[in-house]
């Protein structure tokens, strides 16, 4: 079987959304085409994006966490530590079918300086720390 990170999002799900229509955003058209690039292609901000967007969660966290361990303020096109702001925001119910990717978050939040972050970042990292 070929390696996930070789395979786009479309062809781990088995989904092909195709072409976004012709009056789509810039967000949705992007969305679209990233769905179709290797995972293992995409960028901190491609992964923000997508994340951000509630696509392809259960494959793209992961790859997510393995950029933030190296850097948990890696950027992607705003601001640093924008991916950890989407990550941070992803819902509940996903981190309660993944306890490794939990504990893998967990591990990281120590690491942030708090005093290096804008407040709206912040104020998501300590409400992540103050969950049980």
């Amino acid at each position: 079987m070929a390696d996930t990170r070789e395979l786009s999002l479309e062809q781990i799900e088995g989904s092909a959304w195709g072409d976004a229509p012709a009056d789509a955003s810039t967000l949705i058209s992007t969305v679209h085409r990233l769905r179709r690039q290797p995972v293992g292609s995409l960028d901190a901000e491609d992964l923000r994006v997508l994340i951000g967007q509630r696509v392809g969660l259960p494959v793209l966290v992961s790859r997510a966490l393995d950029l933030l361990q190296n850097d948990p303020l890696v950027e992607g096109a705003y601001y640093p530590g924008d991916l950890l702001a989407a990550v941070l925001r992803v819902p509940a119910e996903h981190w309660s079918a993944r306890p490794q990717e939990l504990a893998r978050l967990r591990a990281l939040l120590p690491t942030v300086d708090l005093d290096d972050i804008d407040d709206d970042l912040r104020a998501d990292v300590v409400a992540f720390r103050s969950q049980a």
